[in-house]
């Protein structure tokens, strides 16, 4: 399947990724192709609670109440990136399709009605069950910034995060596959 990678793409953007940017906004979509089962990566990005699991630049995160669709999460950013806290709404969530949407409302960064949609999709990856991640958004550019600058610091960091996300999954499944479970 991984040779129909680039039409199921598409087929996926055009299905969950739609944004809708306005003048003054950016908007792309990134795609990460995982050697591991989509249980693993799922259970990974479904966690709202628990981002740092793979994403290297989160610290610690709390949560306020139920896991459900307007959720909020509280962040703290590690130093080195432009910003120490990062407050976030979940605003999709679906455990089936394996849909996952967050909204940044607040915090000490530059990324104003930022919003993204990750979505997880198995395919078959050199003969073996694999997972494509799809993640889009759409955030405002800041005064002084172009959209290409803006776009271009947004999609390095999604890819970091992604890139860690297929590390995280990839060693997980290995241990899987070597019957050591999550040791």
């Amino acid at each position: 399947m991984i040779e129909l990678s680039g039409q199921m793409e598409a087929q996926y953007i055009l299905r969950h990724h739609q944004h809708d940017p306005k003048d003054n906004q950016c908007s792309s979509s990134l795609v990460k192709h995982i050697k591991a089962p989509v249980g693993i990566v799922w259970s990974l990005v479904r966690r709202f609670d628990e981002p740092q699991k793979y994403k290297p630049f989160v610290s610690r995160c709390t949560v306020q109440g139920d896991l459900k669709i307007g959720s909020l999460r509280h962040v703290n950013v590690k130093s080195g990136l432009p910003a120490t806290t990062s407050t976030e709404m979940l605003s999709l969530f679906d455990d089936k399709e394996h849909i996952l949407g967050i909204r940044i409302i607040g915090g000490d960064h530059r990324l104003k009605n930022y919003s993204s949609i990750l979505t997880v999709h198995p395919e078959t990856i050199d003969g073996e069950e694999g997972t494509m991640v799809i993640e889009s958004f759409v955030v405002d550019v800041p005064e002084g910034n172009t959209k290409e600058d803006t776009c271009y610091f947004v999609k390095a960091f999604i890819n970091y995060n992604l890139a860690s996300l297929c590390a995280v999954s990839e060693r997980m499944a290995g241990r899987d596959r070597a019957g050591l479970g999550n040791v």
